[in-house]
């Protein structure tokens, strides 16, 4: 049977720290301690074990059964996965040698947060709660999660969405998505910065009055119901990879709050043919200089234009420590590069005729950071994951490339309804009445 017990539980080498199921850490989302769940213990894979699974589904399943092992929704894992993995990630060769494009931008909202937004909501659909008042979702986003996740729960009867976004600091078609779905999704344009989002959200997670009042869970990507799918496109591009060529496949990953990259290197912790992992990140330098520094300094985030990465206090930071323990190893293990604006819009300015690809802002961070790595002879095939399409940064990117971006159907049906996403400001206390305001009126909190 596998646990999981919480990051800070760990962090203070409690002897016997408090252990729980898979479902109950999806339902709680954080820790009651405000720390992150992580595994008990981590299972290992061999390349064969993944024998005759040649699709992203298949992959997940072999990957992700131990993980559900002992758990109520062991027996729901398939479905899980086939519910949720119903769109591609294809690993596309680019013109330049060796190099490659990790493509995650196929989902419903046309950002790779799909993935783990569907996942988590077709395990919460099975779970079997005690508690029959509306669950909330909290969810603070930088931009795309917010969309995910909307489109993930939307209309999911005994399930409400609250997303909370940095009023004007996401592309207009971000904001658009995020306030677009009504219903049980309702959006709150936070005059803030997305650390203020966060930090909302971790105090409604620790106040343990409101949580008596109102039922409430994380799809952020704080809870394990993103971080556990995520691993499984990794797992599947390295295995096709490895397949072909015999050697692992090496990432640059864009990273904001971290979990993606935690995917990536959990994926690897437990025996996928993943090979070098280098972060990618914008202007925000919080992980270049602790890998510069071995310091961790987290500090306020800084609009740039590749806004889902805007974040100065990843809080994934806490399961990157987990997994290393030694800042000494971690730093010769590991490695983030900060990209600036201006070299943002060269990279997307210079995209078509070097790559042939129109990218995102967040996926031009990744392609700069692995031409520097080539101009300092770095060997091997590398893959640059490409988290978004660039139809939603079409104000940034089309002055750029100098034509209009076509945009998929699915993301063209959502910029087609009505959108509308209320103001708050950067305090928990308003954020805390506005959720009392609105919680089911036809449920009591629970008595003794």
């Amino acid at each position: 049977m596998m646990r999981y017990v919480s990051t800070r539980a760990l962090a203070h080498a409690e002897a016997t720290p408090i252990a729980v199921g898979l479902s109950d850490a999806l339902n709680a989302g954080l820790a009651p301690d405000g720390g992150l769940y992580v595994p008990q213990s981590l299972p290992h894979f061999a390349p064969q074990d993944f024998a005759g699974a040649t699709t992203l589904p298949a992959i997940a399943k072999i990957l992700l059964q131990p993980f559900f092992a002992g758990d109520a929704l062991e027996s729901e894992l398939a479905a899980i996965c086939d519910q949720a993995f119903t769109f591609a990630a294809p690993l596309k060769r680019l013109p330049l040698a060796q190099t490659y494009a990790l493509e995650l931008f196929h989902g419903p909202t046309a950002a790779f947060k799909d993935f783990g937004a569907r996942f988590l909501a077709a395990c919460l659909q099975r779970i079997q709660r005690d508690d029959a008042r509306v669950l909330t979702i909290l969810v603070a986003t930088s931009g795309d999660t917010g969309s995910a996740v909307a489109a993930a729960f939307h209309n999911v009867p005994g399930i409400r969405v609250v997303i909370l976004y940095p009023d004007g600091l996401v592309s207009p078609r971000q904001a658009h998505q995020l306030g677009c779905f009504g219903d049980n999704i309702s959006a709150l344009r936070v005059a803030g910065t997305f650390d203020d989002c966060q930090r909302m959200v971790k105090q409604a997670f620790t106040d343990t009055t409101l949580r008596e009042l109102l039922p409430l869970s994380s799809a952020n990507s704080i809870s394990l119901g993103r971080l556990l799918p995520q691993m499984s496109y990794y797992a599947w591009a390295a295995l096709s990879h490895w397949r072909e060529h015999n050697s692992p496949l090496n990432f640059v990953v864009p990273t904001g709050n971290l979990g993606n990259a935690m995917a990536a290197l959990l994926a690897r912790a437990i025996g996928l043919p993943l090979g070098e992992i280098v972060l990618a990140t914008n202007a925000n330098r919080t992980l270049p200089d602790f890998f510069d520094n071995g310091e961790y300094r987290a500090r306020p985030s800084i609009a740039t234009i590749a806004n889902a990465m805007d974040v100065g206090d990843p809080s994934n930071y806490e399961r990157l420590r987990w997994l290393f323990p030694d800042t000494n190893s971690l730093q010769k293990t590991l490695r983030a590069i900060a990209v600036d604006d201006a070299t943002i819009r060269t990279t997307i300015a210079a995209g078509e005729k070097r790559y042939g690809e129109i990218w995102c802002p967040h996926t031009a961070v990744a392609t700069h950071v692995l031409e520097q790595l080539r101009a300092e002879n770095t060997q091997g095939d590398w893959a640059i994951v490409a988290t978004a399409h660039p139809a939603k940064f079409d104000t940034v990117v089309e002055p750029l490339i100098g034509h209009a971006v076509a945009v998929p159907p699915a993301l063209a049906a959502l910029l087609a309804r009505p959108a509308h996403a209320e103001p708050m400001h950067a305090e928990y206390a308003q954020l805390r009445e506005w959720l009392l305001q609105r919680r089911d009126p036809h449920a009591d909190a629970p008595t003794d």
